[in-house]
C-alpha cells in the first residue's frame, strides 16, 4: 500500500505540490490524473525516492520513503516518464542490471528474466543491444526492469505514451494482471479512455492539491457529470476558476 499525507515540495518559488493526500491500496488500480503542472509527477517523484518533499510525509508498505528510503524503493518497481534503457546494453543485460542492484544474482535472476520477456513478448530482442529500439520495445525494457525483483507496489508515470495500439493493449492487460495478483499499482495518465478502463480508484490533482477522488463511478456522482471526462474537467475546473 501507498500511502501520502500533506505532501507539499516546492522548487525555488514554483510551488509544485502543496497539499496532498491520499492511499493506493493492494489489489486495486488508481490513477494520478490532472493537467500538464498539476503536481502529478512531482508526487510520484517523491514516491520512488528521487525528491524529498518539503513537509509531509508518505510511505510504500510503511517504509517511509525518507528515513526508510532503501526499504521504500525495495518495495517498489517504478517506471518514470520517458525513461529508456541504456543503449549500449542488451535488453537482457539492462534487465540483469536493475535485479542486481536490488540483490538478484546467478540463476534466480536470470530465470526471473526470462520470465519477463516470456510476459512481455520480448524474446526477439532480448539479446540485442537497444540502441534503435522502438518506443514499444523500450517502454518494454523499461518495465522488465521495473518488475525484476517482483515488488508489491508498481508506479507508473504514462506508461502507454508513445506506444502503438497492439503495445498499449498488452500493457493494460499486465497491468490489470498486476492487480489481479494483489499489487498495488499507481499510475497517471493523460488518457481518459484508458484510465475509465483500468482504475478502481483515481486521485485528480489540480494546482498541487486532490480536488477530488473515488471510484470512476464516485467521480461521476459527484460532478453530476454522464461520463469520466466530464466528471474530470469540471473537478479540475472548480480549481482552475473555469466554472
Amino acid at each position: 500500500m501507498i500511502r501520502v499525507s500533506n505532501v507539499a515540495k516546492s522548487f525555488g518559488k514554483v510551488k509544485a505540490v502543496s497539499n496532498v493526500s491520499f492511499e493506493a491500496p493492494d489489489g486495486a488500480i488508481t490513477g494520478l490524473l490532472g493537467p500538464n503542472g498539476a503536481g502529478k509527477s512531482t508526487t510520484l517523484r517523491i514516491l520512488y525516492t528521487v525528491l524529498r518533499p518539503d513537509q509531509g510525509s508518505a510511505s510504500v508498505d510503511g517504509h517511509d520513503v525518507v528515513s526508510a528510503s532503501l526499504a521504500a524503493r525495495s518495495a517498489t518497481g517504478a517506471l518514470p516518464h520517458g525513461s529508456g534503457p541504456y543503449p549500449r546494453l542488451t535488453a537482457r543485460e539492462n534487465v540483469r542490471y536493475y535485479g542486481q542492484l536490488n540483490g538478484m544474482s546467478g540463476a534466480a535472476l536470470e530465470r526471473r528474466i526470462d520470465e519477463l520477456a516470456d510476459m512481455l513478448e520480448m524474446n526477439d530482442f532480448l539479446e540485442r543491444r537497444t540502441k534503435g529500439f522502438s518506443q514499444g520495445q523500450r517502454t518494454k525494457v523499461a518495465l522488465a526492469r521495473a518488475l525484476v525483483h517482483s515488488p508489491r507496489n508498481v508506479i507508473l508515470d504514462e506508461p502507454t505514451n508513445g506506444l502503438d495500439v497492439m503495445a498499449t493493449r498488452a500493457l493494460r492487460e499486465l497491468i490489470r494482471k498486476l492487480r489481479d495478483a494483489g499489487h498495488c499499482v499507481l499510475f497517471s495518465s493523460h488518457v481518459m479512455q484508458e484510465v475509465a478502463a483500468l482504475c478502481d480508484e483515481i486521485v485528480i490533482i489540480g494546482r498541487g492539491e486532490v480536488v477530488a477522488s473515488g471510484s470512476p463511478d464516485q467521480l461521476r456522482e459527484q460532478t453530476g457529470e454522464a461520463n469520466l471526462e466530464d466528471a474530470f474537467v469540471k473537478a479540475i475546473g472548480s480549481v482552475e476558476g473555469l466554472e
